[in-house]
């Protein structure tokens, strides 16, 4: 998953940043509207994570704006605010949800979790396809009962696949979803995590296939 993270405060957003990337989510980091303007330009993301005090403005004023474009992004909103009439207005402008600084990183994470569920229609983290179950939360694969063990970037590539059996996928658009801006990487790198997965999937009536000239798709048999 790739996050945006909107938040002017270095420490809190450095913890963040490191946090969320543990678990192989891509996080670029915007310190004032104006920067996560720039960004939101350039690649759409999974989830938004919002600070409201910033240098150059207000994020409510982010979110208004967001939600009037109609970007459905989930928007998570982080605020030191812990009035009710606070956390209502927020959510009558569109937020997913908020939490409320300082906060627990564990607490957090669920809050994620389940915002990105609901985005995907589902109420659990765990996803059954075919002969594959895939676990969100605890990282896990099974095709049957066996494990298979993933590494962390063949795990995010697969939820990308999970998430959306049949749709094409081209390079350049997974390239997107598993790097963030920092990381220097090319195409290949794609196809050298395909083929990774292809090999973990053999033994399933799952195939990762090849679109020439589009891309790739996760298909069961």
């Amino acid at each position: 998953m790739r996050f945006l993270l909107i938040e002017d405060n270095a420490q809190l957003g450095k913890a963040i940043v490191d946090r969320l990337s543990l678990d192989g989510h891509v996080v670029d980091h915007a310190d004032s509207l104006s920067a996560a303007w720039d960004h939101c330009a350039i690649t759409d993301y999974d989830l938004i994570l919002l600070d409201i005090m910033l240098p150059d403005g207000d994020g409510r004023t982010f979110l208004a704006e967001h939600r009037n474009l109609e970007n459905g992004t989930p928007i998570i909103v982080l605020t030191a605010r812990s009035e009710v009439s606070d956390r209502v207005g927020v959510l009558d402008l569109g937020a997913d949800d908020y939490v409320v600084k300082p906060f627990d990183f564990s607490e957090f994470e669920a809050r994620c979790r389940a915002v990105l569920r609901r985005r995907g229609g589902a109420a659990r983290n765990l996803i059954k396809r075919g002969d594959l179950t895939f676990d969100s939360l605890a990282g896990t694969l099974h095709i049957g009962s066996v494990e298979v063990q993933l590494r962390t970037r063949e795990l995010r590539l697969f939820e990308i696949f999970i998430g959306a059996p049949g749709q094409i996928f081209s390079k350049p658009k997974l390239v997107d979803r598993l790097f963030s801006f920092d990381e220097e990487v090319t195409e290949n790198a794609i196809e050298v995590y395909v083929a990774r997965l292809r090999k973990h999937l053999a033994n399933s009536n799952a195939t990762i296939t090849t679109v020439r000239g589009m891309g790739y798709k996760l298909e069961f048999t």
